[in-house]
């Protein structure tokens, strides 16, 4: 059995998968925030509801909103920030008693779609997190890229590339970064620009309502979406060149991205043709916590 833990900022959730992928337990909790001590316990509770609801003893991998610096051994660039800092690994195997394998959130997501999802069969998959943030993960042939340093695929903080006149300076995000694609391209800043725009606050999913009521300034909002996450996964395809991207999170939910995101990458592919496959994450909010099971796949 595989126990997998998605650890994040408002929610914490364990799945326990058999040898074949088989849902055999499932619980989520409020993430303890602020209180780091609270967490590991927390993590401790869901591991042993999940063993006893099962009988079964498990693996045990988990998802996080960081990733652990392989100098310090600490947790690091985390926006879960009470986590940073901490030896989260030697404390969860302490409480635990086994061996804890911890990856990066979206990671995780690029590991579950490519082992059974949106992106299995394929050898090099980029999963990107279009929610209230934008981070990403690489798997080839189904594993996680966890890099020299621990950060691949950390885009987060970098500048929307090929940054336009009326894009700067931009908004600051929470690393101090301006015009960052977490939050750029995040369905944060799909909110901000519609607000930016009009005045007016309302979620994404109303914004999406009103683009396909045919509001000019939601479907202008969306053509501006559009292009910066195109010029986003553009730089990917000139320096990683994956055989598919995978979306998860709310953003990953508007159906015309698919269509719209090809042509809209094409003029910045350094390349005389490209064609490139975009898909929706098969497993929806359950890739990160299956992919953190999957992290003990052999």
């Amino acid at each position: 059995m595989r126990l997998g833990i998605d650890w994040g900022g408002t929610k914490m959730e364990i799945i326990a998968l058999s040898n074949e992928g088989e849902e055999l337990f499932r619980k989520r909790v409020p993430t303890p925030r602020d209180d780091y001590d609270g967490c590991v316990l927390a993590v401790v509770e869901l591991v042993a509801a999940a063993e006893f609801e099962t009988g079964q003893r498990g693996t045990l991998g988990i998802g996080i909103p960081g990733s652990i610096s392989p100098s310090s051994g600490l947790v690091k660039n985390a926006n879960s920030t009470w986590m940073n800092g901490k030896p989260l690994d030697k404390d969860l195997e302490a409480a635990l008693g086994r061996v804890v394998r911890i990856q990066n959130d979206a990671n995780c997501l690029a590991v579950s779609e490519a082992t059974d999802g949106a992106g299995a069969g394929f050898d090099v998959v980029h999963a990107i997190i279009v929610g209230t943030g934008c981070g990403s993960g690489i798997a080839i042939h189904g594993r996680p890229l966890k890099g020299a340093n621990g950060i691949s695929g950390e885009w987060g903080s970098t500048t929307v590339p090929w940054l336009q006149e009326d894009e700067f300076p931009g908004p600051i995000n929470w690393t101090g970064a301006r015009s960052a694609i977490d939050l750029m391209c995040s369905g944060t800043g799909f909110q901000w620009d519609y607000e930016n725009a009009t005045g007016l606050k309302v979620s994404g999913k109303e914004i999406i309502d009103r683009m396909h009521a045919g509001e000019d300034m939601a479907q202008a909002t969306y053509r501006r979406y559009v292009s910066r996450l195109a010029r986003a996964l553009a730089m990917s395809a000139n320096l990683l060149d994956p055989d598919c991207f995978v979306l998860g999170g709310g953003m990953s939910n508007v159906d015309e991205l698919y269509e719209d995101l090809p042509a809209a990458m094409r003029p910045f592919i350094f390349s005389d043709g490209y064609d490139v496959v975009i898909r929706k994450a098969m497993h929806g909010d359950s890739s990160g916590v299956r992919g953190a099971a999957w992290l003990w796949n052999s």
